[in-house]
């Protein structure tokens, strides 16, 4: 029986839990014990918790913009061979009998969420590393616990029991965030895997190189072309070699993985990070020819990142867009004023534009904001700069209380009705984008809203 009642306990956890972060500063001279925490098959596995008729079954999660790209697959896909990103007649191929979730990722982010509330009750310093990822030091709160083993039996009890019986994770746990992530994909899904300093060896005699967080494909044909296949042999190779085919940074940062050196801190959630830009980008369902419905998506994107400007009380005077499809535009434009309004930032786009019309051609043919030709766009990016403190930025003198009025009271109704419920007359018939968190996370604005909140 416990000596004091449950609330009181949770309590008293906390409590002690905030002494350490405030008396026992961030220190990795010690050895630490850093856990990697990573869901299992994420996405799909949130589906099949909310929906019992899709558990047991092959799942594939595709984008939400109507793509045929199969973002995540569920635990049963992945035994067919289903993997992501694949697309959906691929997939129908090897099973016809695979069944297709649009993506959601505010459901996806909530439940990251309350994840992030469980592991911070274990340690002050909690890393999210992406939407279904989390880093978190436990060195100096272990004892609190009874062991490492009884912080992850506790973690996952807990998971079950709050988040969902069918969501499970896999556990990685090192003296390093590089090896503790490595170590969580060894052994999936909802395994543990430990890796001290007299294990790392044994590991890398067997490990992939793309098992490590840093060495995605292309680095590894680079690697593979100077000979190198291996992590041991990563690490046998002269330091000169990599830097002839690296250069000094990334031949350094190579051969730190070679030896299982990673010196980079925990960074808590709870610390808001400096936002210097703010951002968002939307791949369109198909190659788009209509010139009038890439702006309405170019004016879409601009109001949403408006709408995080305010949030963020912040105001910017450096506006960039890119365009990809059939020719690429990536231009950014500063100005002598201040801007926190879609208006403003899409004025901005337009200007860019058009500027760039005459130096984009592509068989003869201009890309023109007004023109029907050939020409297409896919991707479309639109993103602010330089950034200030609204309360810094003193009124022009053509700043009209009006529209500041009017600004206020659409914001008042978007906040409780949903971003995009009142809307430009432009955008009349056009589709709406919806606001979400990436599976990422690098959504500045997104990581500030979460620090600045108490789970």
């Amino acid at each position: 029986m416990l000596p004091f009642p449950p609330t009181a306990c949770s309590f008293l956890i906390s409590f002690v839990l905030l002494i350490v972060r405030i008396f026992f500063r961030y220190d990795d001279s010690m050895q630490r014990i850093i856990l990697h925490i990573d869901f299992d098959s994420f996405f799909a596995s949130v589906e099949q918790q909310y929906n019992p008729k899709l558990r047991g079954r092959p799942i594939g999660i595709t984008a939400t913009n109507g793509r045929t790209c199969i973002i995540a697959a569920s635990r049963e896909a992945k035994k067919l061979g289903i993997r992501s990103p694949s697309l959906t007649y691929e997939a129908k191929k090897i099973c016809s009998d695979i069944q297709f979730v649009s993506a959601d990722f505010v459901k996806y982010w909530e439940i990251s969420k309350k994840f992030v509330a469980i592991a911070k009750d274990y340690s002050p310093y909690v890393e999210i590393f992406s939407i279904d990822e989390v880093f978190i030091d436990i060195t100096k709160t272990e004892h609190l616990f009874g062991d490492v083993d009884g912080i992850i039996e506790r973690i996952k009890t807990r998971i079950k029991r709050e988040i969902g019986e069918y969501i499970t994770v896999s556990v990685g746990v090192s003296y390093n965030k590089m090896l503790a992530k490595m170590a969580s994909g060894l052994k999936k899904p909802n395994g543990i895997v430990v890796i001290k300093p007299e294990d790392v060896q044994k590991v890398y005699a067997t490990a992939q190189l793309t098992d490590i967080c840093g060495i995605g494909e292309r680095i590894r044909i680079r690697l593979n072309s100077i000979g190198i296949y291996s992590l041991l042999q990563l690490q046998g190779v002269p330091l000169q070699l990599l830097v002839i085919e690296f250069g000094n940074v990334e031949a350094a940062f190579l051969k730190n993985i070679g030896f299982a050196i990673d010196n980079s801190p925990i960074i808590p959630y709870t610390e808001a990070p400096e936002v210097k830009s703010v951002g968002r980008n939307y791949c369109l369902p198909k190659n788009e020819y209509n010139k009038r419905i890439v702006m309405q998506n170019i004016y879409e994107l601009c109001e949403e990142v408006a709408i995080k400007l305010r949030r963020l009380k912040k105001v910017a005077r450096t506006v960039g867009i890119s365009l990809r499809g059939s020719f690429n535009i990536h231009m950014r434009k500063t100005y002598g004023v201040y801007a926190d309004t879609g208006k403003e930032i899409f004025q901005a786009c337009i200007d860019i534009l058009r500027a760039n019309e005459v130096s984009r051609e592509v068989n003869g043919e201009q890309f023109s904001i007004n023109s029907n030709n050939n020409m297409y766009v896919r991707m479309i990016a639109v993103w602010v700069e330089n950034l200030e403190d609204k309360e810094n930025v003193p009124l022009s003198l053509f700043d009209s209380a009006k529209q500041n009025s009017l600004q206020i009271a659409i914001d008042a109704i978007n906040d409780r009705f949903g971003d995009h419920t009142i809307r430009n007359g432009f955008l009349l018939y056009s589709d709406k984008l919806t606001t979400m968190p990436n599976g990422y996370m690098a959504d500045k604005y997104e990581r500030t809203k979460l620090a600045n909140q108490n789970l």
